[in-house]
């Protein structure tokens, strides 16, 4: 059974659930898209015999979210929250917050990128960490996962792509975050065979993917607490 959860975030305010202060100040205001969207779902949302998951993402997440939660049937009970809103975008924060403070999750596994491919890289990483800080905060002591956002079909996209992965890599060092590099693992891959278009992929693609989701997210329910 799966429960959708639509919410208009700019709108959403509820006291002593959102920090005081809101998005980090940046050097420019980062421009919306002119679709901008919201997506989630919470399987197994009314069982609490297993850990929930959340997975945090953008179409890519969408994409491998029923294969991941198929992926640790048995194991956790998994809702997804995937957007189009950049990190630096100035509701983001809220959105997050609203997702974390719906339930009590062991593991939160995070990206932000293919929608930030022309962002100002110091915003980003402002906004970047800002997250993090937000996940740790609000995550009720929930394990964090780094994904590595996944190539383009495009090379000059590509490029952007590993830009912003660098620096988060360095990033999620500092923060003693472990990732899922999601990019190491497509980029091997035909172009052709395995993309559908620029951003997206076919469905071995994305099941490869699904299954590398999987892997993390069992190997950090395991792992000790810090």
């Amino acid at each position: 059974m799966k429960r959708g959860l639509a919410c208009a975030v700019g709108c959403f305010c509820a006291t002593g659930f959102l920090f005081a202060q809101e998005q980090p100040k940046t050097r420019v205001e980062h421009p919306r898209e002119g679709t901008e969207w919201i997506v989630s779902y919470a399987y197994n949302a009314t069982d609490s015999k297993l850990p929930r998951v959340l997975l945090v993402g953008d179409s890519i997440c969408n994409a491998y979210s029923g294969a991941v939660c198929q992926e640790l049937a048995g194991t956790a009970n998994v809702t997804f929250f995937a957007t189009s809103k950049c990190v630096c975008d100035k509701s983001y924060l809220r959105s997050l917050a609203f997702f974390l403070d719906e339930s009590d999750y062991a593991v939160v596994h995070f990206n932000n990128g293919l929608h930030s491919l022309d962002s100002d890289r110091q915003d980003w990483e402002t906004c970047l960490r800002a997250a993090i800080k937000l996940i740790k905060a609000r995550g009720k002591g929930a394990k964090i996962v780094w994904a590595s956002s996944t190539p383009l079909k495009d090379p000059k996209l590509t490029e952007k792509a590993k830009e912003l992965n660098a620096i988060a890599a360095r990033v999620m060092s500092e923060e003693g975050v472990p990732t899922d590099d999601l990019f190491a693992l497509m980029d091997p891959l035909d172009r052709e065979a395995n993309w559908s278009d620029t951003f997206h992929f076919k469905g071995e693609a994305q099941k490869a993917q699904a299954k590398s989701v999987g892997d993390c997210v069992r190997k950090a329910l395991v792992a000790p607490k810090k």
